[in-house]
C-alpha cells in the first residue's frame, strides 16, 4: 500500500515499527503495526540488515517491510556500487520497500548516489530518513529529491535533536502538503513520544515511527506487542476537529 492511499484512511494513522528480526516483527504485526522498518546494529542508529534476516522476516509477517540501505554510521553513502550490489541482494530476499538517505560533506544530498540507489531499486517505494534532519537546506534537498521515482515518505522529527524542537517545522512541512517538494507523506519519529502525537495530528501528519518506545526493556529487549498496542489505541483514538 503506498503513502497516498494510507493518506487517504483518514480515521487511521500509520504506525511503523522499527524490527531486528522475527521475533520482533511478529510482536510488532500483534500490536497493531501497520509496517516496519527493517535494520540491524542500533549502536550505529540503523544499518542494513542480511538477506536472510530480510527472508526470515518476510515469511514470519505479512504487513508491509522498509528495509534499510545503509552500510556505516553516518550519512555517508560510502561505497554506492556495494550498496547497489545489496539493494539486488534484498529485493530478491524479498524486499520491495526501501529507507535511505545519503549526504555529502557540505550537508547537502547526495543526488548522485541515491539516484544511483533508487534506480537499482526499479521503483520499489521508498523513505528518504532522518538525514533530511540533518541537512543543511532541508527545502533545497526536498525539491531536488521531488521527481525521483519511488519516493513517498520523509521520516523526520524536524530536528537532528528530535521531536521536541522540531514539532515548528514538522507543523510548517505538514502545512505545506501538496507543493512541489512537499507532495510525500511525513513520518513522524525520532525521540516521538505518546503525548507528541495530539498535536501532531492536528498538524495533519498521519504516520508515526516508534523504536525505543515499543520495547520497555530497551534496544537489549524484544519489541513488546503491548507496548505496540498502546501506540496503536492512540492511533485508533479519533482525532480532535
Amino acid at each position: 500500500m503506498s503513502a497516498d492511499e494510507w493518506g487517504a484512511m483518514s480515521k487511521r494513522a500509520v504506525l511503523e515499527v522499527i524490527a531486528l528480526d522475527a521475533e520482533d516483527a511478529v510482536a510488532a504485526q500483534a500490536g497493531g503495526a501497520d509496517r516496519l522498518e527493517l535494520v540491524t546494529d542500533m549502536a550505529a542508529d540503523g544499518l542494513t540488515p542480511s538477506p536472510t534476516t530480510v527472508a526470515g522476516i518476510r515469511a514470519a509477517v505479512d504487513i508491509d517491510l522498509r528495509v534499510m540501505l545503509r552500510l556505516a554510521d553516518g550519512f555517508a553513502a560510502g561505497d554506492v556500487d556495494r550498496l547497489v550490489g545489496v539493494a539486488g541482494e534484498l529485493r530478491a530476499a524479498g524486499g520491495d520497500q526501501f529507507v535511505l538517505g545519503f549526504l555529502d560533506a557540505a550537508g547537502g544530498v547526495d543526488l548522485a548516489a541515491v539516484e544511483r540507489v533508487v534506480d537499482a531499486l526499479d521503483g520499489c517505494p521508498w523513505t528518504f530518513h532522518r538525514a533530511i534532519d540533518r541537512a543543511a537546506d532541508r527545502e533545497a534537498l526536498r525539491k531536488q529529491l521531488a521527481c525521483l521515482p519511488g519516493l513517498d515518505t520523509y521520516l523526520t522529527a524536524g530536528a537532528a535533536t528530535g521531536v521536541d524542537e522540531g514539532l515548528p517545522t514538522l507543523a510548517a512541512e505538514a502545512a505545506r502538503r501538496g507543493e512541489p517538494g512537499y507532495e510525500q507523506t511525513i513520518l513522524a519519529g525520532g525521540g516521538l513520544r505518546l503525548d507528541h502525537v495530539a498535536g501532531l495530528r492536528e498538524y495533519g501528519v498521519t504516520a508515526f515511527h516508534i523504536g525505543g518506545a515499543a520495547r520497555p526493556d530497551g534496544w537489549q529487549g524484544p519489541v513488546s506487542a503491548q507496548a505496540v498496542a498502546r501506540w496503536r489505541a492512540v492511533l485508533d483514538t479519533p482525532a480532535g476537529p
